[in-house]
């Protein structure tokens, strides 16, 4: 692995000027040989930061490097250097080594779009030994190093105490051709202070739900962390599944995750508990400076804006699960980024039939996540933040801060109705929409009809095979629906909505709803078969990178049909 050089200030200003000529100028420069050019224009707000937006990747990691000095110049790193579980305060990471499996490591799974579109590498990257070890925890890039992060948070509603990055590791931060700016992470990595009593290993079955589920939020439009690779090993890792008492031998592996950042929730809760209320300013002015720029860092109310983006943001995000009948099955603060994101994917399922109590997770006994809760236990983690924020906030923004909060769920309703009302194709607002979707929802938990392909085959039917109730048998969830004795009363209702779009038409209407009703979902059953193939070496299975698009290959696979029937008994558990 190689130190990243030095750019000479004139160089770098010769450079700006050549990308704001064209970036196709580049490619007549020798070091740019090994890049490949495929975008000849550039970007103005990157031009203003000295980026050049040209597609570029790489397979030489003398060109590639990654960095761990934009959090340690400003974030402290713990004192202790020793690699052992404790409590720990007075910082935000500990330095920790990953811990490299004994046995051989096989690269079973890699994000084309992630190395290429993130990463700036070429996928032909994936062929050589220094991404094997990278990716695995076998070396560390010079220059960087390797992070684990504290941080405490409430876990089903109880304050947990510290909690920590107890089995990955950020091996440094990369900024890639459009300025942007990506946290590495391994997970699965081995111990470090945050352990508690884990041994820091993660499972094949998890890890490949993991890179499934991250990837496929992506593609259907989700704020998310992302996956860049699996590797499996030999090394052996033992798991109470369903914490039953009965432990198994499982496989080690480790997923690449990548995020503009890993601070959540429970980053602050933390610092607010252990009273180090000087290091808490210091790591919110750090996150609002790196990924608020909307919040003037000048402003004395800045952590009140912050607070303000993070409620609104988390509304919005919440929302889009609920859109597409994601439960998350962990909603715990620690779980809840600072930036609204999709992260720690873990007992997560995608609802089928529909139903309000969905519970992903066994372990949830309470039903405390389940997916009809989830803008609630929203609600509960962002008064878990504004608790944490008290200390910094004086009495006027306190009050203000409160009055935020209690705005949360008007920002959730609006844009859970602006969500549905684009699902049923409605152009415009009428005071009657909110009847009309809770009516259509209330149809479809009482059927138990499949969410995602009712709101699917609603975007494919004709309105005259609707007005007629003439629904032909491919159109399976809609027969379910069909069952219910006001079914056609709401089909009414729905078509006299529609008649009131104005200047649309019934294929502009199917086109616009086919874009934003999926076809097809990481359903637990899917997850689960490529846990089964992985086990037998198998790692065949594909990242549907178009599911609002039919394809040959998922409908040959029955990703549309109705779940097998083996599906029903699935279960699975915080335990990975």
């Amino acid at each position: 692995m190689f130190r990243r050089r030095g750019v000479p200030w004139l160089l770098t200003w010769v450079l700006l000027l050549i990308c704001q000529a064209g970036c196709s100028l580049l490619d007549s420069i020798g070091a740019a040989g090994s890049f490949s050019h495929v975008c000849p224009f550039s970007n103005k707000s990157n031009l203003d930061q000295g980026y050049c937006e040209r597609k570029r990747k790489t397979n030489n990691f003398s060109v590639w490097s990654l960095s761990s000095e934009s959090l340690t110049a400003t974030l402290p790193v713990d004192a202790i250097p020793e690699n052992s579980v404790r409590k720990v305060r007075d910082c935000i990471f500990s330095v920790a080594y990953p811990t490299p499996f004994i046995s051989r490591v096989v690269l079973v799974a890699v994000s084309k779009d992630v190395l290429e579109g993130i990463l700036d590498l070429d996928i032909s990257v994936k062929e050589t030994d220094d991404f094997l070890q990278l990716v695995s925890g076998g070396k560390v890039v010079l220059g960087s190093v390797p992070l684990t992060h504290r941080y405490g948070g409430h876990q089903f509603g109880s304050w947990a105490g510290q909690l920590g990055d107890g089995r990955a590791h950020l091996i440094g931060v990369y900024t890639n051709r459009y300025g942007e700016r990506w946290e590495l992470q391994l997970k699965g990595s081995g111990k470090t202070p945050y352990s508690r009593n884990g041994d820091g290993r993660a499972v094949l079955r998890s890890s490949v739900r993991e890179f499934l589920c991250s990837e496929a939020m992506h593609y259907l439009g989700i704020p998310t962390s992302r996956a860049a690779s699996l590797v499996v090993s030999n090394d052996d890792v033992w798991r109470d599944q369903f914490y039953n008492g009965s432990v198994k031998k499982e496989r080690g592996a480790i997923v690449l995750r990548v995020a503009k950042s890993w601070f959540r929730i429970g980053s602050l809760e933390i610092l607010a508990h252990s009273g180090e209320l000087d290091l808490q300013r210091t790591l919110l002015d750090f996150v609002i400076e790196k990924h608020f720029p909307s919040v003037n860092m000048n402003d004395s109310n800045r952590y009140l804006d912050f607070f303000s983006r993070v409620v609104l943001e988390t509304a919005n995000l919440i929302a889009l699960w609920m859109s597409v009948g994601f439960a998350h099955g962990v909603c715990n603060t620690d779980n809840f980024s600072l930036l609204s994101i999709t992260i720690d994917y873990g007992p997560f399922g995608f609802m089928e039939s529909y139903d309000p109590n969905f519970v992903p997770n066994t372990s949830d006994e309470e039903s405390r996540y389940k997916i009809g809760n989830q803008a609630n236990v929203g609600m509960f983690n962002l008064n878990k933040l504004l608790q944490a924020l008290k200390p910094v906030l004086d009495r006027r923004q306190k009050q203000l801060a409160f009055q935020i909060l209690e705005g949360y769920a008007e920002h959730y309703y609006t844009r859970f109705t602006e969500l549905f009302r684009a699902k049923l194709g409605l152009l415009g607002e009428s005071e009657d929409d909110n009847y009309l979707i809770a009516f259509l929802l209330k149809v479809m938990e009482d059927t138990k009809a499949d969410f995602t392909m009712a709101f699917r085959q609603l975007s494919e039917i004709t309105q005259d095979l609707l007005k007629e109730l003439r629904i032909p048998q491919e159109f399976w969830a809609l027969q379910d629906l069909a069952k219910h004795k006001f079914f056609s009363d709401w089909v009414t209702i729905y078509l006299l909505r529609l008649g009131r779009n104005m200047g649309d038409s019934d294929s502009t209407r199917r086109k616009r709803m086919t874009a934003v009703n999926p076809r097809y979902i990481l359903r637990n059953w899917m997850a689960e078969s490529a846990i089964q193939k992985a086990k037998m070496n198998d790692f065949s299975e594909e990242v549907l990178q178009h599911p609002f698009q039919r394809q040959a290959a998922a409908e040959k696979a029955g990703y549309s049909l109705r779940p097998p029937s083996w599906a029903k008994d699935l279960k699975v558990s915080c335990s990975s």
